[in-house]
Parts: C-alpha cells; sequence; structure tokens
C-alpha cells in the first residue's frame, strides 16, 4: 500500500504530515554529537527544539539508550500502554519499566534539558553523547554503546531489512 502524504504547516511553523487518514507529527531524523556538561546538561538540537515543543517527556528507551517524547506522541503511547492487558505481567512489567523513568522536562534559554541521574545512570550516559532523530522520537545514547550497537547493527542490515519483508514492509 503506498500512502499519500500532504503536508500542513501550523501557525507556530511547525510541519505536520498527513498519511493516509490519521495524522503524525513531523519526523525526526539525524544523527548529532554533543556533550553532558557537570551538572546533566546536554543540548538538544536546534531542528529538534521546536518539535519537542515546551514540555516533553524523556523516559528509559530500549538497548540502553533515552527515549524523548514531544508530548502529542507521548499521549498516544500512554493510552497504548494503558490499554495492555494488566493481568499480564509482562504487560505490567513493561508499563514499570517505562513509566516509573518518565519525567516531564523542558529546555532551559540555551537549547539544554537537564538529565535526570537515574535516567543518566541507567544509559550510562557520562561525557560524549550522541542525540538522534528516529521517526516519532529522539533517542540519546552513550556515545560508546552507540558506536557499538551501529557497528552490529550494520553488519546485520540487510537481513534486518529481509525480515520486515514480514511486516509488509519494502523500501
Amino acid at each position: 500500500m503506498v500512502a499519500n502524504s500532504s503536508t500542513l504547516v501550523v501557525e507556530s511553523g511547525v510541519k505536520w504530515r498527513i498519511w493516509g487518514k490519521g495524522w503524525s507529527g513531523s519526523m525526526f531524523m539525524g544523527e548529532h554529537q554533543h556533550s553532558i556538561d557537570e551538572k546533566g546538561r546536554i543540548i538538544i538540537p536546534a531542528k529538534f527544539r521546536e518539535q519537542l515543543g515546551d514540555h516533553f517527556v524523556v523516559t528509559r528507551g530500549l538497548d540502553n539508550c533515552l527515549f524523548v517524547y514531544p508530548q502529542s506522541e507521548w499521549s498516544l503511547l500512554e493510552q497504548k500502554l494503558k490499554s495492555l492487558p494488566m493481568m499480564k505481567s509482562d504487560a505490567r512489567a513493561f508499563s514499570r519499566f517505562f513509566f516509573s523513568g518518565a519525567t516531564e522536562c523542558e529546555l532551559d534559554k540555551q537549547g539544554r534539558v537537564n538529565l535526570p541521574n537515574t535516567l543518566c545512570e541507567y544509559a550510562k550516559l557520562d561525557k560524549d553523547c550522541i542525540v538522534l532523530g528516529v521517526s516519532n522520537r529522539v533517542e540519546i545514547w552513550s556515545k560508546p554503546i552507540w558506536e557499538s550497537y551501529f557497528k552490529q547493527s550494520e553488519e546485520t542490515f540487510n537481513d534486518i531489512a529481509e525480515k520486515l519483508v514480514d511486516f509488509d514492509f519494502n523500501f
């Protein structure tokens, strides 16, 4: 199935795309290297700031990184997680993992976010970090962990692409 898209620019200047029948926020993409200062602050790339908005949510991500969601995306994810069957232990465990690490954040005047110590410890963030745009979210990685993960993923990229066909995905 091929989806046609249209672009709508709202008054704030944020671009929104219409895919099929639903609305989707503008896509985050790109890779940026930044450092965390001694107070646990990291600069969010300028091109991500407007899309994130005044308040956004940072939480534990998968693969030992942090996920950063605009409020609109967080609300959608929250609804999906609330719909999980809480009688299943895996659903409870995942919800606990995800929600207990979540914190609402905002940028300071220099475009930095102050990351809580617990999240920095989880993602093993020290000094050098990688900030990625990944579709509907931003990810913050420890540079050494990202480099290792990327190298491993790069080696298996073709195999992963073949498996995506099972999900009716084609380039």
